[in-house]
């Protein structure tokens, strides 16, 4: 009995995906657990198995096709020398079989058309005579001095040239004036009202198509900025103590081969921060608060074609080589686009570092439904208070975004601060 192999749901938010690659043919023989597929979800290319044994008798969806919906039929297995194609076959037929419409066909409708006899009336038919009126209207607006781009503004809005004032040179009607230009009667704009979403220019582009990822990434940015009330804070902090740290663990370290980075120890600083202050471990979701006892922290990575978040999980009870090493593997995979949804799904909050990139400050969009994300800028050389006394130090500006529907502004500033004072005194981290 055929079995059918369709698209799988490879995440709980993943409503179409690409079938990048197969990695069988027709009429290859494949058993459970074998690798027949790689699918490209909004996030990463996953790997799909088989679950069942039998011969690939039938690929329905080519490789590179995109946008095809979870629970779609993607392959057909059997049993050896059972044959699936004649039923295939006649399950497109249906499709094309509706023959209710071919019974409108008997044309005694037509018949009937006879009775409104009074349709050979071509004097409304005649109502074409005001098109000579609308030509001269036509013939106005070429006659109008006006560039490429503001005719075809013009025609997509309703907008009569003639009624427009130019202001570029010599009275040319240009794109400027369009954006609050005159409009032809109410009646003609409505119709069009559509046209504005459709974007020109003239500066020589290409237009790319949008990939899974970035438009998971526009959809999700845009509903917490509209959805979430952000509240900003933002602490200087001194890192000399850390840098100071992170040297003297690496050597330690360098036998074993592991070497931490300043975003390691800043992701262990955050986690720890969180259980200290739990009010800001939290995420909200319609009338319920969740309130979470172990700190799993997304960490920012920036991939070809977008950014993803992989977890370090439970960071606050890692210790700095563990987080080190787990953070070296998973963002390795992000990059190849192997990790899987449970390794960038969930988090109870975010960690965005800029700073390899010499920013200083910034504001991070919420990931939701997390309740926070701290945005790390560069450390750089400032005049600093040093034992109540101004001197030369390295500090870093660190920036926490808050959902205030779920953290009050003191809890988020008692989380800042927690933060900062592990940063500036390291050892409390490792203790």
């Amino acid at each position: 009995m055929p079995i059918d192999i369709t698209m799988p749901a490879l995440s709980p938010t993943m409503e179409t995906g690409t079938l990048a690659k197969w990695l069988v043919k027709e009429g290859d023989k494949v058993s459970p657990g074998d690798v027949i597929a790689e699918i490209e979800t909004d996030k990463a290319t996953m790997e799909v198995e088989s679950i069942d044994e039998g011969v690939v008798a039938k690929i329905v969806v080519a490789a590179g096709t995109e946008d095809v919906p979870v629970g779609q039929l993607i392959a057909v297995l059997a049993e050896e020398g059972e044959e699936v194609a004649a039923p295939k076959a006649a399950k497109a037929a249906p499709k094309e079989a509706p023959k209710p419409e071919v019974k409108e066909a008997p044309k005694p409708a037509k018949a009937e058309k006879p009775e409104p006899a009074p349709k050979p009336e071509p004097a409304k038919a005649e109502a074409p005579a005001p098109a000579p009126a609308a030509a001269p209207a036509a013939d106005t607006d070429d006659r109008v001095k006006a560039s490429p781009l503001a005719r075809r503004i013009a025609e997509a809005k309703g907008i009569a040239l003639g009624d427009v004032q130019g202001s570029g040179p010599g009275g040319r009607v240009v794109k400027a004036d369009l954006d609050g230009g005159k409009t032809a009667p109410p009646a003609a704009t409505a119709p069009k009202a559509a046209a504005p979403a459709m974007f020109e220019t003239e500066i020589p582009h290409e237009a790319v198509k949008l990939s899974n990822m970035r438009k998971v990434i526009a959809r999700r940015l845009t509903e917490a900025k509209q959805t979430i009330p952000h509240i900003y804070l933002t602490v200087d902090i001194q890192l000399d103590a850390l840098l100071k740290l992170r040297g003297e663990l690496n050597a330690a370290l360098e036998p074993r081969g592991v070497k931490l980075s300043v975003n390691d120890l800043l992701i262990k600083a955050l986690a720890a921060a969180l259980i200290e202050v739990p009010e800001c471990n939290v995420s909200i979701s319609g009338e319920q608060l969740f309130k979470y006892s172990r700190a799993d922290i997304s960490v920012a990575v920036s991939i070809p074609g977008g950014l993803i978040t992989p977890i370090i999980t439970g960071a606050d009870s890692k210790s700095l080589s563990a987080i080190a090493t787990e953070m070296k593997e998973l963002a390795g995979r992000a990059k190849e686009g192997k990790l899987q949804p449970h390794e960038y799904q969930g988090g109870t909050a975010s960690l965005s570092n800029m700073g390899m990139y010499g920013i200083t400050q910034f504001d991070a969009v919420i990931n939701p439904p997390q309740g926070m994300i701290m945005a790390i800028g560069a450390g750089e050389k400032r005049p600093f208070i040093v034992n109540d006394a101004l001197a030369i130090a390295t500090v870093m500006s660190a920036t926490g975004s808050f959902d205030h529907r779920a953290i009050d502004g003191a809890d988020g500033a008692r989380l800042m601060q927690a933060f900062k004072r592990l940063v500036e005194n390291p050892l409390g981290m490792i203790a």
